[in-house]
């Protein structure tokens, strides 16, 4: 009978159990490998998507700057304009008299407003052309396609505004046609046959003539701020109108949306028994927040013109759309806000006595502020950016004029945007579109800057 040597065992164990201690060291060492390598995976994946992200920002808002900012300039002509008593002979601007009655004022203030309009106010512009370029009088027809047509009648109302100015000289800003501004921006291919240019040679020479002696230069486009959008002198076209349409459509979304959402999101958070018509309620307005703006158009233009019958094309009925769009994103983040506030606040006062409604508003709701103050103004920003809702009530249509209330027809930034984009001026109004574009960028960028600093100014930790 064989006996085992007790220290042969006792090697024989430790051994395995050395192998076995190696085996799950190596078992560890490959499954924290494994886990580090999906780590540095993921890290990597999620930095790529973010450098992406960035990378097609960056390159939007470089396309937007590269053909937007050139817009901001424009060719023009510094005139010293003389207003000739020779071309300009109209008598002096009507005074209602004593014994005159206003019907007989009216008609001889007719009668010299005609008398004005009869003026050869192209000739003016054009001797002041001549006069910076004695060499231009040989081509004397030419000269009036160099400038824009709406000179003219800026011009005119000059003399108007102020009859005094006949027999002075006064230096203006006269600003050069569309095409020649394409044409000297070098938007327009220069090999291209004659047939296919928008100017004429002897037009094109001109300018080409003037730009090199000085006499035009790009000088910043102030139109693109102070004008309404004009189809028979596209050089003027602004946004004027746009902007004061978008702005009055804004304050009827903060004086309607705002506070209805904020009160119903209270309501609904605070006070509002838990029972199936509330859940009905919360389901609608989760729904409602999902459905395209498209639809809210439809329903402004069945129920607000079609119903009601407010004006067409009208900012009250843009900024009506527009409040019924963002009721639900204001409602939502408010309700977010509320439910941010830990419990524990509404318990302290409402065991130190305080009532309901003291517990929301004294010590609740200051503490949400800041979430729906953000949640409100980017509610507000996503209205300024819409477009769909607006063009199904009417306010795709062509405005020249600045609205003074929001009952007057106007249009928005972001359907000036879409007109432009489709105008057959292109190589003109391609860098307009860009440059509105960057005009509503900047409002929409100030919007969520001004949430942002909302934010941190009423942020109170707990």
């Amino acid at each position: 009978m064989s006996t085992s040597n007790p220290n042969t065992l006792e090697t024989v164990d430790s051994a395995t159990a050395e192998q076995l201690r190696e085996k799950r060291k190596k078992t560890i060492q490959n499954s924290l490998a494994k886990r580090h390598r999906k780590e540095k995976t993921f890290r990597f994946f999620g930095f790529s998507a973010v450098i992406a992200g960035l990378f097609f920002v960056v390159l939007l808002f470089g396309s937007i700057l590269a053909k937007g900012l050139p817009a901001f300039w424009q060719s023009s002509m510094n005139l010293p304009i003389y207003f000739d008593p020779k071309i300009v002979e109209v008598g002096p601007k009507p005074v209602l008299a004593e014994d005159e009655n206003p019907a007989q004022y009216e008609e001889r203030f007719i009668e010299w407003q005609t008398e004005v309009g009869m003026v050869d106010w192209d000739a003016l512009i054009i001797n002041a052309m001549i006069k910076q370029d004695p060499q231009l009088e040989a081509q004397r027809d030419d000269l009036s396609y160099i400038y824009t047509s709406s000179e003219a009648y800026r011009i005119r109302d000059m003399v108007m505004n102020d009859p005094s100015l006949v027999g002075k000289t006064v230096d203006v800003k006269v600003l050069a046609d569309a095409n020649v501004d394409v044409w000297l921006a070098g938007n327009i291919d220069r090999s291209l046959p004659d047939e296919q240019q928008q100017l004429s040679p002897e037009i094109r020479q001109i300018a080409d003539e003037l730009k090199a002696k000085g006499v035009i230069e790009n000088s910043f486009n102030t139109n693109i701020f102070t004008s309404p959008d004009s189809r028979s002198s596209p050089a003027t076209s602004g946004l004027a109108g746009a902007f004061m349409g978008s702005l009055f459509m804004m304050l009827i979304v903060i004086f309607i949306s705002i506070p209805i959402g904020v009160a119903s999101a209270i309501y609904l958070e605070e006070f509002a028994p838990k029972n199936w018509i509330t859940d009905i309620v919360e389901v609608n307005i989760n729904n409602l927040a999902a459905v395209p703006s498209i639809v809210f158009g439809l329903l402004g233009a069945a129920i607000f013109i079609g119903w009601m019958h407010l004006p067409l094309s009208a900012p009250l009925v843009g900024g009506l759309v527009l409040s019924l769009m963002t009721l639900p994103t204001v409602i939502i983040t408010t309700r977010a806000s509320l439910k941010a506030v830990p419990p524990s606040i509404r318990q302290a006062a409402l065991g130190l006595g305080a009532s309901r409604l003291q517990t929301v508003f004294h010590h609740v709701l200051p503490l949400a502020l800041p979430g729906i103050l953000t949640g409100a103004i980017i509610g507000v920003a996503q209205a300024l950016g819409e477009t769909a809702p607006l063009l199904l009530i009417g306010m795709s249509a062509f405005v020249a004029s600045v609205p003074a209330s929001p009952f007057d027809q106007s249009t928005a930034l972001p359907v000036q945007i879409f007109l432009w984009q489709g105008n057959e001026l292109r190589n003109f109004f391609e860098g307009r579109t860009a440059a509105a574009i960057i005009v509503l960028l900047a409002m929409m960028i100030s919007l969520n800057s001004l949430a942002i600093w909302l934010r941190k100014k009423f942020e109170v930790r707990w």
